[in-house]
C-alpha cells in the first residue's frame, strides 16, 4: 500500500462507527452485481432510502429519487416493485440508488454480470455519462473487457497480483 492509502485507512479508522456509517452513505455509492434492492419498496423508495437515512424529509427525498430514476431511462417503474422489473430496469434502479447521494466514489461489483448485452450497454453508458456529469470517481470491478473498455484507466489483477501490461497482453 502507498502511504496515502495508509493514511486514508487510519483516517476512516479512527472514525466512530456512526461517523463510518454517514461516509458510507454520502461518499461512497455501491452498486452489487444483482443490485440487491429492497424487494417490499418501490423503485421510488429504493432510490430515495439513502437520502431518507441522511435525514430528509420524503418529499424532497422522493422527487430526488424520481430525478435520479428519469435520468436512468426508468422513471416508468418508480412505483413498481423490484420483481415487477426486468433485470436492466432493477440494475438501473440500483445504480440511481447508488448515485442519488452524488457520491465522491462509486464501487460498482460486476455491474453487468447479470444483464444481456444490450441492457449492459445500456447500463454502462448511463454510468459513465452520470458519473462524469456528477464527477464520481467509479471504481469498476469486472471480468467483462467490454465493460472495462468504458473505464478511462484500468488496473488488471490475477490471482491477487496486480499484472504489468506485459503480462495483460499475454
Amino acid at each position: 500500500m502507498t502511504e496515502s492509502l495508509l493514511e486514508a485507512e487510519g483516517l476512516v479508522k479512527s472514525l466512530r462507527e456512526r461517523d463510518r456509517s454517514r461516509l458510507r452513505r454520502t461518499d461512497f455509492g455501491v452498486l452489487f452485481q444483482f443490485g440487491q434492492l429492497v424487494a417490499e419498496l418501490t423503485a421510488a423508495e429504493n432510490v430515495a432510502l439513502p437520502l431518507l437515512l441522511g435525514g430528509a424529509r420524503w418529499g424532497q427525498a422522493e422527487a430526488k429519487a424520481r430525478e435520479w430514476l428519469d435520468r436512468f431511462g426508468v422513471g416508468d417503474v418508480a412505483g413498481a416493485v423490484p420483481t415487477a422489473m426486468s433485470g436492466g430496469q432493477a440494475q438501473r434502479v440500483a445504480l440511481a440508488r447508488a448515485m442519488v447521494t452524488s457520491p465522491a466514489v462509486l464501487f460498482a461489483d460486476e455491474p453487468t454480470g447479470a444483464l444481456d448485452s444490450l441492457a449492459s450497454e445500456q447500463v454502462l453508458q448511463v454510468l459513465t455519462a452520470q458519473a462524469r456529469a456528477h464527477n464520481t470517481t467509479v471504481v469498476l470491478v469486472t471480468h467483462d473487457a467490454t465493460a472495462a473498455a468504458y473505464a478511462d484507466r484500468e488496473i488488471a489483477m490475477r490471482d491477487g497480483t496486480l499484472l504489468t501490461s506485459a503480462e495483460v497482453a499475454r
